[in-house]
């Protein structure tokens, strides 16, 4: 299964570090953003930036996560970029996720999930659109949402992350609200994404189904991991938006499993800080991923 291919490439790189690609023109060097005259220069060179930090980062983290957004604003070639990045990022050994938080009903759901995870036929040939494997949604419309991801996720041996605690600042306004019972709104999320993704439980005890579970909300974090020993969690907010090791470490087992930890802008970036200053993108990025590890598991031998 597919996050038993994630879990043994974060124990063989020994870091739950998932490198951000939510690459956007300010975070080009300067010399590439010289180079970039119209939307289709800048998609040039993002897919040039993705690419070397691609091959500089491959055998230190297991993984990539693409965020459409930034790829749609540069229009095609954006999106040409997005696809080469996801295949760039497949062809050196890396678990893909698309970022891209899709979320409808029927058919509209069937065709999302056929474009990252399954295929798409035409004629007597089967094609892959945005070939990923794994993709981030939004459960909020229930099992109609959810039901065909699920199965091209057994199907392709795919896998979703359902947003469940998100990490922005106002996400407690409808997800922390609570029912009669006392549960809140996130946790009945985490009981649904628990049982739409029973079938899928590897061999390390978790599923291919996983939950979006925010670094900034350390409470809620530590809740959903005591309450369900079967989500895996993507960890959005370390770093840029606040979050800290110390935060996140409730969000993993006894064993140092249990979730990866997305960086974007403090990787991307890194060689605009002061401390990696002289380093082009490639090395600081390189480095900046170290620190991360370094820091993760400090926070992990605490526990």
């Amino acid at each position: 299964m597919i996050i038993d291919t994630l879990i043994e490439k974060i124990k063989k790189t020994n870091n739950p570090t998932c490198v951000g690609l939510d690459t956007s023109f300010d975070y080009l060097p300067d010399n590439m953003k010289a180079k970039c005259k119209t939307m289709d220069d800048v998609g040039k060179y993002i897919l040039e930036f993705n690419l070397n930090l691609i091959d500089k980062l491959k055998g230190v983290i297991p993984s990539v996560k693409v965020q459409i957004a930034y790829y749609e604003s540069y229009g095609l070639l954006g999106l040409k970029a997005f696809s080469e990045t996801l295949i760039a990022a497949k062809k050196a050994g890396l678990v893909v996720i698309a970022d891209a938080k899709r979320n409808d009903i029927g058919a509209t759901a069937s065709c999302y999930s056929q474009a990252f995870l399954g295929k798409t036929l035409i004629g007597d040939k089967e094609f892959s659109a945005f070939e990923s494997d794994y993709l981030t949604v939004n459960g909020y419309l229930g099992t109609d949402g959810i039901k065909p991801f699920l199965d091209d996720c057994k199907k392709y041996n795919k896998g979703i992350f359902v947003l469940v605690k998100t990490s922005n600042p106002s996400s407690g306004q409808l997800q922390d609200k609570k029912f009669e019972t006392g549960e809140t709104l996130y946790e009945a999320m985490g009981d649904l994404v628990s049982e739409w993704g029973s079938d899928l439980v590897g061999k390390y005890g978790y599923s291919s189904v996983g939950a979006v579970v925010g670094a900034t909300h350390k409470a809620q974090a530590e809740s959903l991991r005591k309450r369900f020993k079967n989500l895996f969690f993507l960890i959005p907010g370390y770093g840029a938006q606040g979050g800290t090791a110390d935060d996140l470490a409730v969000s993993f087992d006894k064993d140092g499993l249990g979730g990866i930890v997305n960086n974007s802008r403090g990787i991307l970036c890194a060689y605009k800080q002061d401390k990696y200053k002289g380093q082009d993108y490639a090395a600081a990025a390189y480095n900046a991923v170290a620190e991360m590890q370094r820091d993760i598991f400090s926070a992990l031998q605490k526990k």
